[in-house]
């Protein structure tokens, strides 16, 4: 009896090896990331940990996994720490810049008070809208 007798058994291995194909070019485009990403590595070990693994490729991602596997998550681990932190960065950036915004806007909104070309109403209206959003 093989997979073949069986229709369901031939699309559940069918999946399965194409589960596993996939897992594999993951693993194989993180083991490059890591490697082009390792500050610790010379041009000369990345280089030759690249041909290993490209002529090699079981071989080569096994063993580099084996090798250097704790620092490859340290190394994710700073990479997500260092996005973090430009993220947290940018969101403080923006969020200065949008109350600066707010008084940008409420000085421009004096102005065409003083000019004369809105009222009072409209312009203590305008204000009090730009406070509170």
């Amino acid at each position: 009896m093989t997979a073949y007798d069986y229709p369901i058994m031939g699309w559940f291995w069918t999946m399965l090896i194409f589960f596993l194909w996939i897992m594999w070019f993951m693993l194989l485009f993180r083991v490059f990331g890591d490697i082009f990403r390792s500050r610790d590595l010379s041009g000369v070990a990345k280089t030759l940990w690249i041909i290993f693994v490209i002529f090699v490729p079981f071989l080569g991602t096994f063993v580099y996994v084996i090798a250097r596997g704790s620092s490859m998550t340290e190394r994710s681990l700073e990479a997500a720490q260092a996005q973090r932190e430009q993220f947290d960065s940018y969101v403080r950036e923006t969020a200065a810049t949008s109350s600066s915004s707010s008084a940008d806007e409420i000085t421009k909104f004096a102005g065409l008070r003083d000019q004369g070309l809105i009222t009072e109403a409209e312009f203590t209206a305008k204000k009090a809208q730009l406070l509170t959003a």
